[in-house]
């Protein structure tokens, strides 16, 4: 009896793996990126410059994956809100069960206060992005390009958008890091500007929508 319980468990617990994998294949597949851990070095240069902007509310982070790079913003960068995005239901849950973890572990210490991390499932090109202050994301040359004319139209002036490794097409940056990692890792940053200001292809895509 103990042998085949034993077994069923183990055929269960075999299962679930196939399935999880399977689960992370097809996102992968559909989304045109596989979700990555962002190193310490990348998450440091992008709370760093979160933190030289100055302000405040509400940060999207565009893809969250497994919820590492929104958790460190949330425990670093004091006076945003953060909300991650994500499609691909394991890492999902994985990173819904990491903030709980973090809060959980911040209320213990009595050090609550300020830490403000969420993450929910949704399509980056259809959530919307218009009460962002800062949107962050760390994606491909592909979904950069679907997202440019997005973020163009809906951002107020004076939002930010912090982009790891890809650069946004038609934006010009404030300033472009190269974080001190194995692969010269470039952190893109930009701050939205008025309508009027923006490239005249970004305004016509603007007019578009």
């Amino acid at each position: 009896m103990n042998i085949d319980i034993y077994g069923a468990l183990t055929a269960l617990a075999i299962a679930a793996a196939l399935l999880a994998a399977a689960s992370i294949v097809w996102t992968s597949w559909r989304n045109g990126i596989t979700p990555m851990p962002s190193s310490f070095l990348v998450r440091r240069a992008v709370v760093e410059e979160l933190n030289r902007t100055g302000q405040g509310g509400l940060l999207v982070e565009a893809g969250s994956g497994w919820g590492t790079l929104g958790i460190h913003l949330g425990r670093r960068c004091k006076g945003w809100r953060v909300e991650g995005v994500e499609n691909s239901p394991l890492p999902l849950a994985a990173s819904k069960i990491a903030a709980w973890l973090a809060a959980r572990k911040r209320r213990r210490a009595g050090d609550a206060d300020g830490f403000a991390v969420s993450f929910r499932k949704g399509d980056i090109y259809d959530v919307s992005y218009r009460e962002a202050r800062a949107v962050v994301c760390y994606l491909y040359p592909g979904a950069m390009k679907r997202l440019s004319p997005l973020l163009a139209e809906q951002l107020s002036p004076g939002a930010f958008v912090v982009s790891v490794c890809f650069a946004l097409p038609d934006w010009q940056p404030e300033r472009v890091i190269t974080c001190a990692d194995l692969y010269r890792t470039r952190i893109y940053v930009y701050k939205c500007a008025m309508s009027s200001l923006l490239p005249e292809r970004l305004r016509d895509q603007k007019r578009t929508f």
